[in-house]
């Protein structure tokens, strides 16, 4: 039986999941969006949105349990500066994963997972001329 069971295993060890999901926790903080499986960005879903909730309490507690857990300190100043002020009006929710597919070599399913506020460009530098 399936009772309570609270996470996906994602077909690795623990400790290889445990990091997995610190890995790509940083990459979608640092690059906004991200291509994962299904399976894991449903589960990093749940990571980013509790950093991104410990950031807008804004507390040191709160900054040195994201920086324990997120990889780049770079990662963990943009988390409590700019994503929390940009999200300090919406009380969760704030990501959104869209299915892309499947994988071209073992069929698995692909997803793309991003901030909801996320739009194209906003992460590049402007041309220089």
């Amino acid at each position: 039986m399936r009772h309570k069971h609270g996470y996906r295993k994602l077909g690795v060890d623990s400790a290889h999941r445990k990091a997995m999901l610190r890995n790509l926790a940083t990459s979608l903080i640092t690059h906004e969006r991200i291509t994962t499986t299904v399976p894991r960005a449903k589960e990093l879903r749940k990571v980013v949105e509790r950093m991104i909730t410990l950031g807008k309490k804004g507390e040191l507690s709160h900054r040195r349990a994201a920086g324990g857990y997120l990889f780049e300190k770079d990662a963990v100043a943009k988390v409590f500066g700019d994503l929390a002020t940009r999200f300090k009006d919406r009380k969760g929710g704030y990501t959104r994963i869209v299915k892309r597919g499947v994988r071209a070599g073992d069929n698995a399913a692909l997803a793309l997972i991003e901030f909801v506020d996320y739009e194209l460009g906003q992460n590049k530098e402007a041309p220089k001329a």
